[in-house]
């Protein structure tokens, strides 16, 4: 027996061994990453992070909007501006000059947008005016190269800091409080006119109506510091600002982060809340999703918690699921987009010299690694490289950036093949 039992060991050993060097199943997905824009003369980026919908590719994946400039070694000062280019992807990401704006920082660009309601040739960014250094926000047309319209308000000159995703409406925060409060985020010596005021009653977030430019104050700082004074005692000696005000896929609820004292850890306020659009429903939301969150299905919220990627329900504030392992995704803070489809998770994730992306299927687990790419030293502070990645409207490719070799900022493209 044991003369028959040996051979057939060894041919099941040289199968096996043979096994591992089979390529992957043609089901199983894999990637492909190629740099689209090119130095050494510029650095090209888009900007802000591909959640709840926003994206560089226009509704026909023909376009990708973009920023171009000359330096990456300080913050914009209010008077350098940056190129708004397009990128045509079946002419070998051969790049146009469209616009400039002057209002742009490095980790979060201009707010570009592209419209819902017309995605193939409209795009939202932010600007200033050079004389008074108000910011307000542009629709533009790339068909026709021409600003359609200009959302200027001279009480209190905000800049897109949303997109409804069904369309229709934008958020405008002021960009000149961030600027103060924490410069990373805002637009450098933009005017901002509740300078002095701890928590004004004329500013927070603002609901724009595309069409018609009307704006109404949804959420005050005010509301906000008496929503937040019994958890936060310190929020009457601290000046508040608002970042990331997201909208759900289903444009009725928004999940956005009321800060302050942010260069301080030990006194620093960084709570979150929802609320509807038409500024009801007002929710202090004491168990802390945190990193750069997501919106899910309905209510739902993708985020960290205690170290893991969570689903959190909003209506119920309570973690209800979660998503892959520690070992898939070791940082959870990171930034993080889903796939308009609702089937695929993009995570990036940074150390001090580098970011590396992991994009996960949820329906079975499946997900690929990149390799890491360069920060080039620029870990934290104002110039900090995030990892930003942004799906295609198709779901079929990932943008993020990165220095190339060359020491510039530029942008790179993750192809997903499913078969």
């Amino acid at each position: 027996m044991s003369i028959i039992i040996r051979p057939l060991i060894l041919a099941l050993l040289v199968f096996l061994t043979a096994c591992e060097e089979i390529p992957p199943k043609p089901s199983e997905p894999s990637i492909r990453i190629e740099q689209i824009s090119q130095g050494p003369d510029h650095h090209h980026f888009y900007g802000y992070i591909g959640h709840v919908g926003n994206t560089p590719w226009n509704g026909t994946g023909r376009y990708m909007a973009a920023l171009r400039t000359t330096f990456d070694d300080h913050m914009p000062k209010p008077d350098e501006s940056a190129d708004i280019v397009l990128l045509d992807t079946e002419s070998g990401y051969a790049i146009e000059v469209i616009d400039r704006t002057l209002a742009w920082n490095p980790q979060q660009g201009t707010m570009m947008y592209w419209n819902p309601e017309h995605p193939d040739t409209q795009l939202f960014f932010n600007d200033r005016d050079p004389e008074t250094q108000k910011v307000f926000t542009v629709l533009y047309d790339v068909q026709q190269q021409e600003r359609l319209k200009e959302y200027r308000y001279e009480d209190t000159p905000i800049g897109n800091g949303g997109v409804a995703q069904g369309g229709g409406w934008f958020l405008g925060i002021n960009y000149g409080r961030m600027a103060r409060l924490r410069p990373v985020t805002g637009y450098n010596k933009a005017y901002d006119w509740t300078e002095g005021v701890l928590h004004p009653e004329d500013d927070g977030i603002f609901r724009v109506n595309v069409a018609s430019g009307e704006k109404e104050l949804i959420v005050s700082f005010a509301q906000l510091a008496k929503a937040l004074r019994p958890t936060h005692p310190n929020v009457d000696d601290t000046a508040l600002f608002i970042n990331h005000t997201l909208w759900n896929r289903d444009d009725d609820r928004i999940y956005f982060f009321a800060r302050g004292n942010f260069s301080s850890r030990a006194v620093r306020i960084n709570a979150a809340f929802t609320v509807a659009p038409d500024g009801s429903d007002l929710r202090h939301h004491e168990l802390h999703v945190g990193g750069h969150p997501e919106w899910g299905i309905g209510h739902q919220l993708l985020g960290e918690l205690d170290g893991r990627q969570v689903i959190y329900d909003t209506d119920e504030k309570i973690v209800v699921g979660t998503i892959g392992t520690e070992e898939i995704i070791p940082d959870p803070e990171g930034d993080i987009a889903l796939s308009r489809d609702g089937r695929w998770l993009v995570n990036g994730w940074g150390d001090e010299e580098n970011n590396q992306y992991v994009l996960y299927r949820l329906e079975d687990g499946a997900f690929m690694k990149t390799p890491p790419y360069s920060r080039n030293g620029q870990a934290h502070g104002d110039l900090r490289q995030d990892q930003a990645p942004c799906w295609s409207p198709d779901g079929s490719k990932v943008y993020f950036p990165a220095f190339a070799d060359d020491g510039t900022r530029q942008m790179f493209v993750i192809h997903l093949n499913e078969p």
